[in-house]
């Protein structure tokens, strides 16, 4: 089972706001995030969540908070407070793949462990404080580059 990181992020490295909120909203990107995850367990952050509104349909929703009390109102949405337990949780489902979908201290979590990255890079900068961990040349290797319109999706493998 391949363990994947899946984020966009601007040229300057930024994911999102401390509010939880994207800085943009570009139907092809959110396109291409839903026909990739879609089918598969995703793993995801309390604020990630909340800023969704809702769980992602066709999807096994997964999310880690240290708040014990964090009621996410969906029964079918499982809450764990710690990465590996919900990646283990995961992994009963005997799925192809898993995706951990956000947000930045998910994905600082979840570095080391992943096997692979898939990683929108939008065509501009954008204002935010929330940055994707910095991807080091000697632990991954990019093996495919994709252009779309406004972004470029970056697939990476651990070395």
């Amino acid at each position: 089972m391949k363990k994947i990181i899946i984020a966009a992020a601007a040229k300057n490295g930024v994911i999102g706001k401390t509010s939880g909120e994207m800085p943009w909203h570009v139907k092809e990107e959110f396109q291409h995030f839903k026909d990739t995850t879609f089918g598969y367990p995703v793993i995801m952050g309390r604020k990630t969540f909340q800023t969704l509104g809702k769980p992602l349909k066709g999807r096994l929703n997964i999310i880690v908070t240290r708040n014990e009390q964090f009621n996410p109102g969906h029964e079918d949405v499982k809450v764990f407070n710690d990465l590996l337990l919900a990646i283990s949780f995961a992994e009963l489902e005997k799925p192809e793949k898993i995706f951990i979908i956000g947000g930045g201290q998910i994905y600082k979590q979840a570095m080391p462990i992943v096997d692979e990255l898939l990683i929108s890079i939008m065509d501009y900068e954008a204002d935010g404080e929330v940055k994707f961990p910095e991807i080091s040349d000697d632990e991954w290797e990019m093996k495919e580059r994709e252009k779309r319109n406004v972004f470029e999706i970056l697939r990476y493998v651990r070395k």
